[in-house]
């Protein structure tokens, strides 16, 4: 069985059809660069673009970066504040005259990966965390997603976390693998005290060059092991969740 699955991000709108038997995209992803300024009309417009892309009709999930509660937006870190109390599920359901699911973005790629990839199994306490323009979280105990924890937004240093820690701030201030690697090793750290997760999964984009970071982090007791489905785990773990809600799996 196939379902779209959409991904929005603070840099790039990707989006495929997912074999939900096997966990894959079953086309390429199409990706297209996230409007700058991101208002919901002007990402509306980007979702319906990569959509109909593959001439798709059917469920579609929809990951967005914030708080979601139902298809509400409750915050919107990385894309335009006039998100928040927008009811995404009805704004994109409109314009694609489709049924959409909306879930954080975190907790699409968390879902992905505990069910194909990385997490697959596993009990005790887990997180999953996406590191790109921001940090996406995802948490799960003994296999039971807890929604919407958004711990990317964690007080680090007297700012947010993904502000000294995610991708995005390793470009900005072109920081080396080992710096940058140390920056991340603090923020494990942080989240180990107040959690005492048995394992760490690290996705996102730079999830592919995992070799590069995690063998230089440090003094973490919880195993911490690269996302199996890397980037694409949002776009799986969005049509995961839109055919849950259809009571298609």
């Amino acid at each position: 069985m196939n379902v779209f699955g959409v991904d929005i991000g603070g840099s790039g709108i990707k989006g495929a059809p997912v074999d939900l038997e096997r966990g894959e995209l079953a086309e390429p992803r199409h990706k297209v660069l996230t409007p700058q300024p991101a208002t919901p009309e002007q990402v509306a417009d980007s979702v319906v673009e990569v959509v109909e892309h593959f001439n798709w009709s059917g469920p579609v999930g929809v990951t967005f970066p914030g708080v979601v509660t139902g298809s509400v937006i409750r915050t919107a870190a990385n894309v335009d504040k006039r998100w928040i109390d927008t009811d995404a599920g009805s704004l994109l359901g409109d314009r694609l005259s489709l049924p959409v699911t909306i879930l954080n973005d975190g907790d699409a790629a968390g879902v992905a990966e505990m069910t194909f990839g990385a997490g697959k199994g596993r009990q005790g306490t887990v997180f999953l965390l996406t590191f790109g323009t921001g940090i996406g979280s995802a948490l799960f105990i003994d296999g039971k997603l807890v929604p919407n924890t958004e711990l990317g937004h964690l007080e680090l240093n007297g700012h947010d976390a993904e502000k000294h820690a995610s991708t995005k701030a390793k470009e900005d201030h072109d920081l080396s693998w080992h710096h940058w690697a140390h920056r991340v090793q603090k923020y494990l750290a942080h989240l180990e005290m107040l959690f005492s997760p048995e394992l760490f999964i690290i996705g996102g984009g730079v999830s592919r060059k995992s070799e590069r970071f995690i063998p230089l982090i440090e003094g973490i007791k919880a195993e911490i092991v690269p996302a199996e489905l890397q980037n694409n785990a949002g776009i799986v773990g969005a049509a995961m969740t839109a055919a849950d809600h259809r009571g298609g799996r």
